[in-house]
């Protein structure tokens, strides 16, 4: 399963429900980089630091980081889902085929109906 960083403004509940699932989640919270006003490039690389794949609601900033530079163990841009369990699931599947998520930007959308 994915090694995961959540950033900042990702939803708590989808993380806990994400290692429900298997997944090694890392909150910024957790972490102790909460409330310090660090930049989406030092989310990243804190990120990378620790071979983790952030995951976000920032798509725009996090979008242009990767085009910027794909060395990265991958980013997930999520749009926001009231439903978390939803939410949670729509991510398992889009990432537990992928054998790495290495280098990679993978975009959930939130249904539309």
């Amino acid at each position: 399963m994915a090694r995961l960083y959540a950033d900042e403004q990702f939803p708590r509940a989808v993380s806990e429900l994400l290692r429900t699932m298997g997944h090694d989640v890392l909150t910024v919270q957790e972490a102790g980089n909460a409330n310090l006003g660090i930049s989406d490039e030092a989310v990243l690389a804190f990120a990378v630091r620790n071979l983790r794949a952030v995951i976000t609601l920032n798509r725009y900033d996090f979008v242009q980081l990767h085009r910027a530079d794909q060395n990265h163990f991958g980013i997930i841009v999520c749009t926001n889902d009231p439903d978390r369990q939803r939410m949670a699931e729509r991510i398992d599947t889009a990432i537990a085929p992928l054998d790495s998520l290495t280098g990679q930007l993978i975009r959930v959308v939130r249904p539309s109906n």
